[in-house]
C-alpha cells in the first residue's frame, strides 16, 4: 500500500508524468532537429538553438487527477476518474503529449531514410 498521504501521492505523480513527458518531449525535439539538418541543411542551423523541449510537458500536467494506482503501491494519473475535466484532461494527454510526438518522430525518421535512400541512388548514378 501507499505509505505516505496524499500530498506526498501527488507530487510523485506530478514528477512521474512531468519527467515521462519531458523524455519523450526531448526525443521529439531531438529527432525535428536531426531531420531538418539532414534533409533541409540550409534552414537545419537556424534550429541550433532549441533548448527547451520542457514547457509543453509542463503546461500539461496539473495536479489535479493524480491518485494512487489500482494496486495501492505507488501514484499516477487516476486513469479511473470520471468527470468532463479528467475526461479531457486524459483525452489530450494521450494526444498531445504521445500521439503526435510519436507521430513527429515517426515522420522525422521516415523522412530522414527517404533522404538517405535518395542520396544513396544519387550517388549510384555518378
Amino acid at each position: 500500500r501507499w505509505l505516505f498521504d496524499q500530498a506526498v501521492c501527488t507530487l510523485y505523480a506530478f514528477c512521474g508524468v512531468l519527467f515521462g513527458l519531458c523524455s519523450l518531449a526531448s526525443l521529439t525535439v531531438l529527432s525535428t532537429v536531426c531531420c531538418l539538418k539532414v534533409c533541409y541543411p540550409a534552414y537545419g542551423r537556424c534550429w541550433d538553438g532549441i533548448s527547451d523541449p520542457h514547457l509543453h510537458p509542463s503546461l500539461l500536467t496539473e495536479p489535479f487527477f493524480y491518485g494512487p494506482e489500482p494496486y495501492g503501491t505507488a501514484c499516477c494519473i487516476a486513469w479511473e476518474a470520471s468527470g468532463r475535466e479528467a475526461t479531457l484532461y486524459i483525452l489530450a494527454l494521450f494526444i498531445f503529449c504521445y500521439l503526435l510526438p510519436c507521430l513527429l518522430i515517426l515522420v522525422s525518421y521516415a523522412l530522414m531514410l527517404w533522404r538517405v535512400r535518395v542520396s544513396r541512388r544519387a550517388l549510384r548514378q555518378r
